[in-house]
C-alpha cells in the first residue's frame, strides 16, 4: 500500500495539517481529536488519524494501535472532565451508514442518562430474513 500522509482535498487532512481551525482537544504524532462542528452531545469529539485513508479498511495495520490508543485516551479525557455518564463509541464507515468525510474517523459522544440518545444497536432496523447460520455460512464459507 501506498503511503498517504495527506490528501489536499480532504478536510480532515487539512484540519490535522492545521490549515482549517479546529476546537482541538487531543493530539500525537499519529492522530488527532477535535471536537465535532456538529455535536450532537456535549463534548462530541472526532478522532482522525493523520494517515489519509477513507475507511478503516483501507488504514494500515500500523496505524490501528495508534488511532485506538488515542481513542482511549480522548475516553479518558472526557470522562474526567465532563463526567458522563457513559460513552457511545462509533464509526461510520461509508455512506450508507452516514459517512460524511472520506477520511476514517471514530466518533467519541458522552452520553448523560436521560439524554434523549439511544444505544448504537438502534441507529437502524433492519432485522435479517436468513437465519444465523445461513449468514455465517456467507461470512466463513
Amino acid at each position: 500500500m501506498r503511503t498517504m500522509p495527506m490528501n489536499h482535498d480532504c478536510l480532515f487532512c487539512n484540519i490535522a495539517a492545521k490549515k482549517i481551525p479546529a476546537y482541538v482537544v487531543y493530539e500525537d504524532a499519529h492522530a488527532l481529536a477535535f471536537l465535532d462542528i456538529m455535536p450532537r452531545t456535549p463534548g462530541h469529539t472526532v478522532i482522525i488519524p493523520k494517515y489519509h485513508a477513507p475507511t478503516l479498511l483501507d488504514l494500515p495495520d500500523r496505524e490501528l494501535t495508534p488511532l485506538f490508543g488515542a481513542v482511549k485516551a480522548v475516553d479518558g479525557l472526557l470522562s474526567q472532565k465532563l463526567n458522563p455518564d457513559g460513552m457511545t463509541i462509533g464509526i461510520n464507515q461509508g455512506k450508507a451508514s452516514g459517512q460524511e468525510v472520506g477520511h476514517c474517523h471514530v466518533h467519541l459522544m458522552p452520553r448523560w442518562h436521560g439524554d434523549g440518545g439511544g444505544s448504537m444497536q438502534s441507529a437502524v432496523h433492519n432485522p435479517p430474513k436468513e437465519t444465523m447460520e445461513a449468514i455465517l455460512k456467507k461470512i466463513i464459507g
